[in-house]
């Protein structure tokens, strides 16, 4: 089975949580690592998403270790999803202001 990886950067502009496994990480950005497999015998190239690993502590958050927690696609979508709706409803309030 055919694999492949890409890493992306996600950034949080409040604190957040991710599911049960990861609450009240501090705002920044973190690296995402997405590991897909290729899905064979389709007439198209089409992959599967496998697991999604993110690495704390945040980029440019001086630290001597680096860890890696497994996290659901979904959940960190949710998690940015909800982050994206708090700025905006936070922008929202201001500008009434």
């Amino acid at each position: 089975m055919q694999c492949r990886t890409t890493e992306s950067i996600v950034t949080f502009r409040r604190v957040f949580s991710i599911g049960t496994t990861l609450s009240n990480q501090p705002a920044g950005s973190y690296r995402a690592v997405n590991e897909e497999e290729l899905l064979e015998g389709l007439s198209f190239t089409a992959y599967r998403a496998v697991s999604t690993t993110l690495q704390l502590p945040a980029i440019g958050i001086p630290s001597m270790t680096k860890q890696y927690l497994s996290v659901s696609g979904e959940d960190l979508r949710a998690a940015l999803d909800l982050d994206l709706q708090e700025a905006q409803d936070s922008a929202l309030e201001v500008k009434q202001a």
